[in-house]
């Protein structure tokens, strides 16, 4: 067995919970101690339980335990050496609530990032590449994520004091933007990006794909209007994703998502990420259209009245004909079209109340497509070389640490309710960080699909959830005992998923 192999076989994952832990607001958010280790003079004149709370993290592990509290505490040895590229993935997605709502319910709060840094560069020992890189979703401003989260910060900080260069990537070949309109979807507000600067990796999984033999391929929705191009990159044995050059060819990879539920998975976390590695996201099937009964999980059975049915097929119909199209003409033709609809149609097709709207987009327990896709990018993740050819070994380093000091409940991932839980969870093996994640949000794992598959496929994914051992300075033992009927932090799922998912 090899290093990185043991690595990832490690089910180790460690809980540090304290009560009133706030993320602090003064950039570059050094901490508030000069820990033995802490390699810089900065140190803040304000509170920061937050990199408390990643060093104990790291602690509970057990990582580099014999020189705890010691000059040499090195946590990350193991996993990064010296020269090493290594990739911090936050879970960027938005640079706004859509509600109003606290941003940081929603995405990686950049004081975690700091202290992540921080033990990188220790374990670097100052020579490698530190690059910190997302695929946020279409309609993100970027240029404003980087403004209100001051990440930029960080990598000044590390520049004047170290001359240490830290590179930031938004990884998206372009973005969308809306100007605060959700209805702003034509061509005209599509802006290209300069991208990954590596460029991306077509990875064929063919027959280990998850959708490989499925035969309503033809119904495929993937994440923008042209579902052509979806449709392309998964049928019979096509089962192609676009993923970024510059996570494929790194030495070892920080994922640090974010605690929240999702519409599609139930739960977001380290799996849901990998949607974010990708450079081209229409390349992912995240549901079929139309219900179970049709051969699709885009809604429900027995939802819709056959008038609100109707409605919803001729949307999709404009949508396949009119905007996949992306230029001015069929833009035009598509307003034209909805906005005499309003007139001539609304008294014969019905209209969705929100109730019914949410649970669109196979935003229920019932879709069938997303699990697959991210189990497939999970695949890719840890099985993929540089040149994107699958091995029979995992190919790189990995480690999760999960931000639930503020976590997000109902309407994730992107409108979600913030949830003060001040916790972090960590590990080496992404599938049993997730599952203790989700079990402590309160939810049965048994009852989510991609947890469901995961289980069953114990040598693929390094995972048993048997052979968890959770680390924890709070009340967290024995889990996944099935007379431990404790919700925990007691999430409230996404309302697809509500009533079906909770312990």
């Amino acid at each position: 067995m090899s290093n990185i192999e043991k690595m990832i076989s490690n089910l180790k994952v460690s809980i540090f919970h304290e009560s009133g832990v706030i993320y602090p607001e003064m950039p570059p958010y050094d901490p508030h101690i000069a820990y033995p280790e802490y390699f810089l003079n900065n140190i803040s004149i304000r509170e920061n339980k937050v990199y408390n709370a990643v060093r104990n993290a790291l602690f509970l592990l057990g990582l580099d335990k014999n020189n705890f509290n010691t000059p040499q505490w090195n946590p990350l040895k193991d996993i990064i050496k010296p020269n090493d590229a290594v990739v911090i993935k936050p879970n960027f997605v938005l640079n706004e609530h859509q509600s109003g709502g606290d941003l940081f319910s929603i995405i990686t709060h950049p004081s975690i990032i700091r202290a992540v840094v921080d033990y990188v560069y220790i374990a670097l020992a100052g020579k490698g590449k530190i690059i910190i890189a997302d695929a946020p979703q279409m309609d993100c401003n970027f240029k404003e994520l980087l403004k209100i989260t001051n990440l930029e910060t960080i990598k000044e900080f590390y520049k004047k004091e170290l001359d240490f260069g830290i590179e930031i990537y938004d990884l998206r070949n372009f973005w969308f933007d809306k100007k605060g309109n959700p209805k702003n979807i034509y061509s005209i507000n599509r802006h290209k990006l300069p991208g990954d600067p590596l460029g991306g990796v077509l990875v064929n999984l063919a027959k280990k794909s998850l959708f490989y033999g499925l035969k309503n391929y033809k119904k495929f929705y993937g994440a923008d209007f042209n579902r052509e191009e979806t449709i392309k990159h998964h049928h019979n044995d096509i089962q192609e994703y676009l993923i970024s050059k510059t996570i494929l060819s790194a030495d070892a990879i920080i994922s640090i998502p974010k605690l929240k539920v999702h519409k599609r998975t139930g739960v977001t976390l380290n799996i849901k990420g990998l949607v974010g590695t990708c450079i081209n996201k229409n390349y992912l099937v995240h549901y079929v259209l139309g219900t179970p009964s049709e051969g699709g999980d885009q809604f429900p059975d027995n939802v819709l009245t056959f008038k609100e049915n109707k409605r919803v097929k001729i949307q999709r119909w404009a949508f396949d004909y009119f905007l996949s199209k992306k230029n001015s003409k069929t833009d035009f033709l598509y307003r034209l079209i909805t906005n005499t609809g309003k007139l001539f149609l609304n008294p014969f097709v019905g209209r969705l109340d929100r109730e019914k709207l949410i649970l669109d987009d196979g935003s229920w327990y019932g879709n069938d497509s997303t699990w697959r896709m991210i189990l497939d990018l999970l695949k890719i993740f840890i099985y993929a070389d540089k040149e994107g050819n699958l091995q029979n070994t995992p190919t790189r380093k990995i480690f999760s640490l999960v931000d639930g000091i503020v976590a997000g409940e109902r309407e994730g991932p992107l409108n979600p309710d913030s949830k003060k839980c001040s916790v972090i969870v960590s590990g080496l093996n992404f599938c049993a960080v997730d599952l203790v994640c989700a079990r402590i949000m309160g939810f049965d794992y048994h009852k989510i699909k991609k947890f469901n598959y995961i289980s069953g496929q114990k040598d693929l994914f390094k995972i048993d959830v048997d052979k968890i051992k959770i680390s924890s300075n709070d009340n967290f033992t024995n889990i996944f005992d099935k007379e431990n009927k404790n919700k925990y932090f007691n999430f409230e799922p996404h309302p697809g998923w509500k009533g079906f998912i909770e312990i």
